[in-house]
């Protein structure tokens, strides 16, 4: 049996179904975490296509690196940096009122007829250093005022920041998704930067301006008073109309002025420049002594460190934040970042496995046969993952584990395989629905029923997901 199984291409893929079933078996109907049911997946994927345990889990008496090492070590020693410092910057220009100084400036620019672009614009820029649910947290109660001001219904407003915070977390670094896929596929995140940009963009538009219009103008909810009153509140505060005591200070604490905007710019910017620059200062500095020093500044964890430091002095230090708050700001930001991290590195355990046992080589074969595309298999198998089980990271790092083996019978350019892991993400992300946590996030926010919500959010999800696969499989025909 075993024999079979690792020679025969029908009983591979039957092998690695299987494994999934098991996979989605253990996370939808057991409930057990992400993190343990990828590891019980890898584990009896390699037992059952006749792994030894030496290769699979190592031994005390072997000297070899084993599968479950190598692929837990491997991608976390390439974005746990990333993901750590990414999370830390965002809870920084969170916690310096970073977000509201560029939500108040985009809506005095576009005014009360363009204020859901400018949300959607908020959601673009603010979404790139933080994570989607702490980006709702923290925007939800300025769309709040602004649709009881503009008189209009709260889907109007709130589906464009919806859209530009999650095309930013789903096809952008420093997100845990992104990352993930491309440290698993080997492609750099200067070239996954600009494909993102390139194929986000035009779902942004589509799926926040177009369809939050569209849909704002007949699915009409109102915001309920006790959504605003604290968000009043504070506003009245700052303006003088009510004293400390009836604004709710706490215990006198020194209210801080809100930082420039071109700060708060500035450290959204320099990260994604440096790394930029090093990713293509290859090409357009190739012998120049600068080369070195861009490559350096630009390894993203370099560029994320210094993001950092820029955003501890210029938003912190320099405006009275003391060096203790800061520190304790960055551990509390952390805290949710190791499960997401054993999530990834468990799912790049199970990739490794789906590679060793051959599944890749049957997979090849098997599309070869068909003339289906690599890129077109991954958005597939994306949102097969990411429909059953609601895990944007886990269609991301599962997806990635079985695709990764793929490209080695192809001679892929950096650019084509970014626009694969666009694919991936945007599969990630179709269809968002009650077995998904953003989903009731997005339904308790913004105060809409299930039905409301399926109507909205789902349908917004699944056009950013579809227009953004649609521009990288498009570009992939020319790249």
């Amino acid at each position: 049996m075993v024999h079979w199984l690792q020679h025969e291409t029908g009983g591979l893929l039957l092998l690695c179904a299987a494994a999934i079933a098991v996979l989605l078996f253990l996370i939808i109907v057991v409930k057990l975490e992400p993190f343990i049911s990828l590891l019980v997946s890898g584990l009896a994927l390699g037992l059952a296509a006749g792994l030894s345990v030496d290769k699979l889990v190592g031994t005390a008496l072997s000297s070899k690196t084993s599968l479950l090492e190598t692929g837990f070590g491997g991608i976390l020693g390439h974005i746990a940096p990333i993901i750590g410092l990414g999370t830390i910057l965002g809870a920084i220009l969170e916690a310096s009122g970073g977000a509201d100084v560029l939500t108040r400036r985009l809506l005095g620019i576009f005014g009360e007829r363009g204020a859901p672009l400018a949300m959607g614009l908020a959601g673009l820029i603010f979404g790139i250093p933080v994570f989607f649910d702490i980006g709702i947290f923290v925007l939800a109660p300025l769309v709040y005022i602004t649709a009881k001001r503009g008189g209009r219904s709260l889907v109007l407003y709130a589906m464009p920041l919806l859209a530009g915070l999650s095309m930013t977390h789903a096809f952008l670094p420093p997100h845990p998704g992104p990352v993930a896929a491309a440290g698993l596929l080997g492609v750099s995140l200067g070239w996954l930067i600009v494909m993102g940009l390139i194929c986000g963009l035009p779902a942004f538009l589509v799926a926040g301006v177009w369809w939050g219009s569209f849909i704002g103008k007949r699915v009409i909810i109102d915001v309920p008073e006790d959504f605003i009153v604290g968000e009043e509140a504070r506003e009245a505060e700052a303006e003088g109309e009510i004293d400390a005591e009836e604004g709710g200070k706490e215990g006198g604490k020194k209210e801080l002025p809100e930082p420039p905007l071109s700060l708060v710019l500035l450290v959204i910017a320099v990260p994604l420049v440096l790394i930029l620059l090093a990713t293509f200062g290859t090409v357009w500095w190739k012998h120049s002594s600068l080369l070195p020093t861009l490559t350096f500044l630009g390894t993203p964890a370099v560029a994320l460190t210094i993001a950092v430091l820029l955003a501890m002095w210029l938003l912190g230090l320099r405006r009275g934040i003391p060096s203790a708050e800061l520190s304790s700001l960055a551990t509390k930001s952390l805290r949710p970042v190791g499960m997401i991290l054993l999530v990834v590195g468990a799912g790049a355990f199970f990739g490794a496995v789906i590679a060793a046992t051959g599944v890749g080589k049957a997979l090849a074969d098997t599309l070869s046969s068909w003339g289906l595309p690599v890129i077109v298999l991954a958005y597939l198998i994306s949102c097969g993952l990411r429909l059953a089980q609601g895990s944007a990271t886990v269609a991301i790092v599962t997806t990635g584990g079985i695709v990764a083996p793929l490209l080695k019978e192809h001679d892929y350019s950096q650019a084509h395989i970014a626009l694969i892991v666009i694919a991936i993400s945007a599969g990630s992300i179709i269809a968002s629905h009650v077995n998904d946590g953003g989903f009731w996030i997005v339904s308790r926010y913004f105060n809409m029923s299930v039905r409301d919500t399926l109507k909205t959010w789902t349908v917004l999800e699944t056009i950013l997901s579809v227009v953004g696969f649609a521009v990288a499989g498009l570009l992939s025909t020319f790249i």
